[in-house]
């Protein structure tokens, strides 16, 4: 490393990949480049280095509390996140190496077939579902023996374990069975088909968290090729304006040494869907006119920050049962035999990651195989878990209604709107790097992800009366929330003030740094993923997904930077 004081010169550092960020799909791919032992790679992370308090699956949430998550919050808005803390949404980003791998939920869900073959058909060849399958294949080390036996959708080569969690609540095995019940068939929501209900397929080994620090950087770390630093934040791409090549970046070590790397062959942006933008604006490359008038050389005219998704659901879809078959965790004793379980076996309830434990994908309005509502299935509800709410951003004035569900055998269900219409944006606040960007979901701005979201909480309403469910005697909580008083409870205009008020991100933003073919205007980079009009720079993670998928996008970004890494190697081999 090279540190420029003040008044003094030195030569940086030269490695041939430089990656700007140590998240999901940057520990795949500096594992993946630095198979090369000829190549020198350089990652830089600006979080601290991933722990094994992290790794305890069911206390998830509470990370997002800490200064491994970034603490973005999206600027106000009239149309969703009412009822959270200042009318803003909480968007939760790793900031550790792993990156949000690090903080989520661990499902691992790969999206639909319809999805990619809807990218090739938008001009991004090499993209349809058959092109990226084997991609998805190759990290994967499916540990579930009935699914591993598919060798068609499943793997048992990769380095990244998926299993199913060791401990579900006798409700989960419910909702399970509810799903043929309803009409709907028993899954692998990874395979063929995605319409259906399943247990979780969970990144996970023995019992913790299995992140993309833990499955691909932590072996790769021994190489003498791959030099890792943490604690920096990547301040600038560096770019010759003449001859638009990036040539290295400059960054801050703990926040206070001026440093610069240079790269010999590229650099490459994997920072994710709101700090890859956010650079690639500080460097002069995203829209004109918001460049100037921040202060920003202009070296690239692109749509940076543009078509920004998101999945969102509504947070309070609470349910209770007459039984104990529901995760409990108001029970102190309880809790002990738990933390004791997991110590010693890593069983029981803290096994349950962030306590989803099932999933279904429902196919609302028609049946081409392509869902439009996911069902995240938990088997308590955030009333038992403070930290949920407190990540989440809600108000406690508006838990109130709530508090009694802490004690009573609860769950939720959580109907995921997959394929949103609404798009938002991000800009720069201004020219300092250390500044956090502005952020406008956008969300329900479009009529058509109401209605959808609507449709989804009432299908979800009706599985109570399955007789899987009945057994058990749940019923829908019926407290109305404070601020939807004024509508009727279960009517349409009572779930739509309630989505508006408690909207719930389950944190998939992508689409930022859109990929597209050269007749795409809004596209930054091309289905090489090579930025527009500038050698040498790519970005490689969620941010160049041209239209979000049905799944929750770590698998998606572990399958992003195998592809590139695939597409790195054979260019540069074949320039040797």
């Amino acid at each position: 490393m090279t540190i420029l004081l003040s008044g003094c010169t030195a030569r940086p550092e030269e490695y041939d990949f430089i990656i700007v960020g140590g998240g999901t799909a940057g520990c795949l791919l500096a594992d993946r480049l630095s198979e090369v032992s000829e190549w020198s790679v350089l990652l830089i992370e600006a979080g601290e280095d991933e722990n094994i308090i992290q790794d305890i699956p069911a206390i998830a949430s509470v990370f997002s509390l800490t200064p491994a998550n970034w603490g973005y919050k999206t600027e106000k808005s009239s149309t969703a996140c009412l009822g959270l803390i200042d009318g803003r949404c909480n968007w939760i980003r790793g900031k550790v190496l792993g990156g949000t791998s690090v903080l989520n939920y661990m499902v691992y869900t790969r999206g639909n077939r319809k999805d990619y073959d809807g990218w090739k058909t938008q001009g991004c060849e090499g993209w349809g579902y058959d092109d990226v399958l084997p991609y998805f294949l190759r990290s994967e080390n499916m540990r579930i023996p009935t699914l591993a036996n598919d060798k068609k959708y499943h793997s048992t080569e990769g380095q990244l374990f998926i299993t199913r969690p060791p401990y579900h609540t006798q409700i989960a095995s419910d909702f399970v069975e509810a799903g043929p019940q309803a009409g709907y068939q028993d899954i692998d929501y990874n395979a063929a088909t995605q319409i259906g209900f399943s247990f979780l397929q969970a990144t996970m080994k023995n019992g913790e968290r299995m992140s993309s620090n833990r499955a691909f950087l932590k072996p790769a770390r021994q190489r003498k090729n791959l030099h890792v630093v943490n604690r920096s934040l990547v301040t600038k791409i560096l770019i010759d304006p003449q001859n638009k090549t990036a040539y290295g970046v400059e960054y801050k070590y703990l926040g206070i040494f001026k440093t610069e790397a240079v790269a010999r062959k590229e650099v490459i942006l994997s920072a994710g869907a709101i700090n890859s933008p956010q650079l690639l604006m500080l460097s002069g490359i995203g829209p004109k006119e918001h460049l100037q008038k921040v202060g920003v050389p202009v070296i690239q005219d692109l749509r940076v920050g543009f078509n920004l998704q998101d999945h969102i659901s509504l947070g309070t879809l609470f349910f209770t049962a007459n039984s104990s078959v529901t995760a409990r965790f108001d029970n102190i004793p309880g809790d002990a035999v738990s933390l004791l379980q997991y110590l010693f076996t890593r069983n029981g309830t803290l096994t349950m990651p962030g306590a989803i434990e099932a999933l279904a994908f429902l196919d609302i309005d028609d049946s081409d195989g392509l869902p439009e509502i996911e069902l995240i299935f938990a088997g308590t509800t955030v009333a038992s878990l403070l930290p949920v709410w407190f990540a989440w951003g809600g108000k406690l004035e508006i838990y109130a209604p709530y508090m009694s569900l802490a004690i009573q055998n609860a769950f939720s269900i959580f109907p995921i709107l997959l394929h949103p219409k609404s798009r938002g944006w991000l800009t720069l606040k201004d020219k300092n790097p250390e500044t956090k960007p502005l952020l406008y979901h956008n969300y329900l701005t479009e009529k058509q992800d109401v209605e959808i979201l609507v449709k989804g909480i009432k299908r979800a309403i009706q599985l109570i009366d399955t007789e899987a469910f009945q057994r058990h005697g749940v019923k829908l909580y019926t407290v109305p929330l404070p601020p939807c008083k004024s509508h009727e409870f279960g009517s349409d205009a009572y779930w739509e003030c309630s989505i508006r008020y408690m909207t719930f991100t389950v944190w998939h933003q992508c689409g930022t740094c859109k990929m597209g073919p050269d007749s795409d205007p809004d596209a930054v980079v091309d289905p090489q993923l090579k930025v527009r009009g500038i050698r040498h720079l790519r970005v490689v993670d969620t941010s160049i997904i041209p239209v979000i998928p049905a799944a929750h996008l770590t698998a998606p970004a572990y399958m992003i930077a195998e592809k590139a890494a695939d597409m790195i190697k054979q260019e540069w081999k074949a320039n040797a």
